[in-house]
């Protein structure tokens, strides 16, 4: 960054002008509070959608299906990870965060707070989840803040194979019985309405003018969700399958997707720990920190002094 460059409104002009911000660089406290929000967001929801597959690994049913969800699941966590790392040049470590994702205290996106009852939801998951999901990031490929934009190209490219796994489970399931025909149509049912709010509510251009002047929002929610609409809507139908929502609808006048509008404030609730399995899951993640706490030790602990045989 340009070392005269000391105050807010240089810094805003030098990010409008295509300006790169590293973590070393001087950054106005709010932009850095704005850029440790949204990258944990972000990296929480990686690690906690990893536990809805997590337990499907052993009850895949061939072989090659445990291997590409093993295989997913890994990359999920990786996502995390890195993400965690970008977090601690911020001066936010990775143990704080998972501390608070444990108690509770931190956020991860609403979808990931609902149970997986069947093979298809991993299905639905891989494909239309993490279809949505790329679409959030591909609007952040310009980000300002270099250390993410820099990662974000090898999440959407791994998250892109993941999209052709869960799209082929479900294409199988659905040529194959009636029964996981009707499987595939149930796991849709439940997960429609997550997928809807997966963006989050419609926000007024003021509320998110601070994140699109700093570049750490490329779209706005509505937009992303239509873009997402106009492409999976059309490929469902075309696969026999029901969308829940009466009201779904393509409005030619508007050139705009009409559906039933959630409960916004339902969604802000499952947010904030009070979804589904939201409970479980965190138990989940508690758990595994207490039986695993003694790896971090051994790792954290200093080497044992060298003896001399002389």
């Amino acid at each position: 960054m340009e070392a005269n460059v000391r105050t807010e409104e240089e810094f805003v002009a030098y990010i409008q002008a295509g300006g790169v911000v590293e973590a070393s660089d001087w950054m106005p406290e709010a932009y850095r509070r704005a850029v440790i929000r949204f990258i944990e967001m972000h990296a929480n929801s990686e690690y906690m959608g990893a536990l809805l597959e997590r337990d499907w690994i052993a009850r895949a049913p061939t072989l090659e299906r445990r291997i590409a969800i093993t295989a997913k699941v890994q990359d999920e966590v990786g996502h995390a990870q890195h993400l965690y790392c970008v977090l601690e040049d911020l001066g936010r470590s990775r143990a704080e965060v998972l501390r608070d994702l444990s108690a509770g205290r931190a956020r991860y996106n609403s979808f990931f707070h609902y149970p997986t009852r069947s093979w298809a939801d991993c299905g639905i998951i891989a494909w239309l989840s993490d279809a949505a999901s790329i679409i959030a990031q591909k609007a952040l490929l310009k980000t300002s803040y270099g250390p993410y934009r820099r990662i974000l190209p090898k999440i959407c490219w791994e998250e892109a194979f993941h999209v052709v796994h869960g799209r082929e489970i479900i294409l199988t399931l659905m040529e194959g019985t009636q029964q996981q025909r009707e499987m595939v149509q149930e796991a849709l049912t439940r997960w429609w309405p997550p997928l809807l709010y997966f963006h989050g509510p419609p926000t007024p251009p003021e509320k998110d003018a601070d994140l699109m002047r700093w570049k750490l929002k490329g779209r706005a929610n509505e937009e992303m969700r239509q873009e997402f609409l106009g492409i999976y809507v059309p490929r469902l139908q075309k696969m026999g399958l029901t969308l829940p929502d009466p009201q779904l609808r393509f409005d030619t006048e508007t050139q705009r997707w009409k559906y039933t509008e959630p409960d916004w404030e339902w969604v802000r609730q499952v947010g904030r720990g009070h979804g589904p399995a939201s409970q479980e899951q965190l138990e989940t993640r508690r758990r595994a920190m207490e039986e695993n706490r003694w790896v971090a030790e051994t790792l954290q602990s200093p080497p044992e002094p060298e003896v001399s045989l002389s």
